[in-house]
């Protein structure tokens, strides 16, 4: 299982952003946080907080690498306005 797990920690580091339309496909299929966080109110009072899982994802870092090195090429290389792809 381990091995497993290198070995897909490994390819996604491996990962080569060559192109823009592979990059904006990254940068809009991973999102910037985790969006498993959720405060759970009733009538505007809090009753309990989920905290974000992503952390406990054993790929978590090396996605989160790709979709900064996504957002790298589209800002250096593409000369993209993020802000503006919202």
């Amino acid at each position: 299982m381990f091995q497993l797990l290198q070995f897909l920690r490994d390819s996604i580091d491996r990962i080569e952003i060559r192109d823009r339309e592979m990059a904006l496909l990254i940068y809009r299929l991973i999102p910037s946080q985790c969006p498993f966080a959720r405060d759970v109110k009733l009538f505007g009072r809090l009753l309990f907080r989920i905290p974000p899982l992503c952390k406990l994802n054993p790929l978590y870092e090396q996605l989160m690498g790709l979709r900064f090195r996504a957002t790298c090429y589209l800002v250096d290389q593409c000369g993209m306005d993020l802000l503006a792809l919202g």
